[in-house]
């Protein structure tokens, strides 16, 4: 396979994607301002480092270029590896606004170049195998779902929890139920340090067919809870994706008591090797992604009106406080 590949971020996720995309046979170049993150990279693998992003654009060795840097940079960096013509593959969000991601993907279009977002989940080989059995009609209709992603983090190094976790929570949802998220019901957040980063929040969101879907996300919970929960007229399907075994249970809703009906089989490969597969596939056979850029596009579309939603409803309790806080002080 063409060493074709250069990663841009090696920090703890990145390289992970390092350790796939080299086991593969294709990566070519890691680059990172950080040195001491391209020591250990050139420690552990046989790979160029750089620290030179302007220097990938231009290098004709490199076909495609990853980029899993702090979302707020992703949109800027995203379009200047189209612009130079060379195949994309972006860590979720694809940007932190609609109205970038739309522009990526129009240029993505244009260019006739591969943009692919990281919604890792939708390569999940249990999140295929309830997709398959939700098609399959084994939990008749899909009434309502429900995705638990909690976990702790001390960096919190993005905008919030939700631009962290939720387009895992609302990808998967929208792949699994194969339906599109149409708007934001509800939405709140909190910050327990008491700071402008949220590190709690849940959401309500409506999918066609009048499906209900609540996501909640948390930093800041000790023991790691990772559970999807899909509700059919039949049936109840559970992904449970912190267990070792046994990840996907279908339960029947018709019994009193919690009866199994099935304990589904599926492969044990890991995700992100499958995903980094298909990105590679892509660019070979000049193919669209399945979490392509205007995947990437929907997802930012919800969770910037989620965004909205919270930021009003902050700033609506925060005047709230100053007015009665002022009208104690005219009482005294």
């Amino acid at each position: 396979m063409a060493r074709n590949i250069a990663i841009v971020g090696c920090g703890l996720w990145g390289r992970n994607l390092v350790r796939n995309f080299y086991n593969l046979g294709a990566l070519n170049i890691v680059c990172d301002l950080d040195f001491e993150n391209l020591k250990t990279v050139k420690s552990q693998y046989d790979v160029n480092i750089t620290s030179d992003f302007k220097g990938l654009l231009s290098n004709p060795e490199v076909e495609g270029i990853i980029i899993a840097t702090p979302s707020h940079t992703h949109y800027g960096m995203v379009k200047q590896v189209l612009m130079a013509g060379k195949n994309v593959y972006v860590e979720k969000p694809i940007a932190t606004l609609a109205s970038e991601a739309k522009e990526l993907k129009e240029l993505a279009e244009e260019k006739g170049l591969v943009l692919m977002v990281g919604h890792l989940l939708l390569y999940h080989p249990a999140v295929n195998r309830l997709k398959s059995i939700i098609e399959e009609g084994t939990l008749g209709e899909v009434k309502y779902a429900q995705s638990d992603r909690l976990n702790v983090n001390y960096f919190k190094n993005d905008r919030s929890v939700m631009w962290d976790l939720a387009p895992h929570d609302l990808s998967m949802i929208s792949y699994v139920i194969g339906k599109e998220p149409k708007y934001v019901k509800s939405a709140v957040g909190c910050s327990s340090d008491g700071n402008e980063i949220m590190d709690i929040v849940h959401l309500t969101i409506m999918f066609e067919d009048n499906i209900m879907a609540q996501i909640s996300d948390s930093w800041i919970t000790p023991a790691k809870h990772v559970r999807l929960l899909i509700r059919g007229t039949e049936a109840t399907a559970v992904l449970d994706d912190t267990v070792a075994e046994n990840k996907l249970v279908i339960y029947d809703n018709k019994m009193s008591q919690q009866k199994v009906l099935d304990q589904p089989d599926y492969l044990e490969i890991e995700p992100l090797k499958l995903e980094c597969q298909h990105f590679l596939s892509c660019i070979q056979n000049k193919t669209t992604p399945r979490t392509d850029g205007n995947n990437g596009y929907e997802v930012v579309k919800i969770l910037e009106e989620a965004d909205r939603m919270m930021m009003e409803d902050k700033y609506e309790n925060l005047n709230n406080v100053e007015f009665a806080s002022s009208r104690s002080k005219s009482k005294l």
